[in-house]
């Protein structure tokens, strides 16, 4: 069963509910292949939660949404121990984190305490409760969304490091004229999301992520993806350029992005597609570059400097 009959059919569904979008959905569906988180930063009213709910029932995952605001806690995300006077003992209640798909809504609404709380499962695909650990179910993935044009009263910046841990970051975007003409015809009378089916199940798409490791990066790959990295690191506009897990993240979306287009081989032009989604928002710019310039710019900057390789084709051995 190839992959990416698998994905175009995902892509073809789900954009019976999130109309013009395909792009959009290929690359969450890289980042779920790739066991990555994503952070959607879009307007209200785009159809962030709607495009979490439509991916959970395409992959016949669980869902759930957490809707951030000052006051949510910490257990509020990973759960507590309670005491149940029935039984007369404490009794473990893992929070809405033990799922498959988990929207993260407007997360920069959260404490950063709140925040934090969310790291140990993105890394780690596990929560501690007291001492005592429970694993997250596979396939996982946060979804987290932000509004980027919102008051900032009330509002807190995630902190570098918890930006890094995010996979991509997608701006979902208003539709075309068309698009949305299509969309106000197809939700005159009911919901699409209600009609979806799952078109994978839960253990084809884990089998599916082990698959995505084994496709190939040739030496020439490695070398282009690592200079790319490495003119981020040394960009007079950035004060801290891409880190070593940002890196992991690059190759891994390229290899994401090969398997999609039915290759077993990852080519330049998968890396350098790649980059506008996995590297911007791991660049800390500095006083004067942000001042002047957003992290896209100078990371097209960045990209200028560096040669790319010649195209070919390399199947792996």
């Amino acid at each position: 069963m190839a992959i990416e009959q698998e994905i175009h059919k995902i892509k073809e569904q789900i954009g019976q509910v999130i109309m013009g979008k395909d792009e959009t959905i290929e690359l969450l569906m890289n980042a779920f292949l790739n066991q990555g988180h994503v952070l959607l930063e879009s307007v209200p009213g785009t159809g962030k939660t709607m495009l979490a709910k439509a991916l959970a029932k395409s992959v016949e995952g669980d869902f759930q949404r957490i809707q951030f605001t000052p006051d949510v806690l910490p257990s509020d995300v990973t759960g507590i121990q309670y005491f149940n006077p029935k039984d007369q003992q404490f009794e473990m209640r893992v929070g809405p984190v033990l799922t498959n798909v988990l929207l993260a809504d407007e997360i920069n609404r959260a404490t950063p305490r709140t925040q934090s709380s969310l790291l140990e499962v993105m890394e780690e695909k596990q929560v501690t409760i007291d001492g005592e650990t429970v694993n997250i179910p596979q396939p996982f993935i946060v979804i987290a969304t932000q509004n980027p044009v919102e008051s900032q009263q009330g509002t807190f910046d995630l902190p570098e490091a918890q930006m890094d841990r995010f996979f991509m970051k997608l701006d979902l975007g208003y539709p075309s004229f068309s698009d949305e003409k299509r969309m106000m015809r197809e939700h005159k009378e009911s919901n699409p999301l209600d009609t979806l089916q799952a078109i994978l199940t839960k253990d084809m798409l884990t089998q599916f992520q082990e698959e995505v490791k084994a496709i190939h990066v040739s030496e020439d790959v490695e070398a282009y993806i690592l200079s790319i990295v490495r003119a981020t690191r040394e960009h007079q506009d950035i004060d801290v350029g891409v880190s070593p897990r940002g890196t992991l993240a690059f190759m891994h979306a390229a290899q994401g992005r090969a398997v999609i287009q039915g290759r077993n081989y990852v080519t330049p032009d998968d890396v350098k597609m790649m980059a506008p989604y996995v590297l911007p928002h791991r660049l800390v710019l500095s006083l004067d570059g942000a001042t002047l310039k957003s992290q896209d710019e100078v990371l097209r900057e960045a990209l200028e400097t560096v040669e790319v390789p010649a195209e070919y084709g390399v199947t792996s051995s």
